[in-house]
């Protein structure tokens, strides 16, 4: 199983850009949620995501991260992360 995090950029976007894009990730397997070892959840910031124990390649979790609008994308496989978020309610 693998996972991933996506940093997701959209290029002259909207607030609502980027309400459709959150939607479109949800469906596509990814979260704006990271859940700690501890299984406390913190949200991301805007445009970041995981993907998390999935059986995706990184090949697919790419193409996953794609978007209509024009846009910039990294995504990268992961094992391990250290972070200062704020915790969900």
């Amino acid at each position: 199983m693998a996972n991933y995090v996506a940093r997701i950029e959209l290029h002259s976007a909207t607030y609502d850009d980027y309400e459709t894009l959150h939607a479109a990730a949800q469906r596509r397997g990814f979260s704006r949620m990271i859940v700690s070892n501890d299984g406390k959840k913190y949200q991301l910031p805007t445009g970041t995501y995981v993907a998390a124990n999935t059986n995706a390649t990184l090949e697919q979790a790419y193409d996953a991260a794609q978007t209509r609008k024009a846009f910039w994308a990294v995504v990268a496989d992961w094992a391990s992360a250290r972070f200062s978020l704020q915790q969900a309610a």
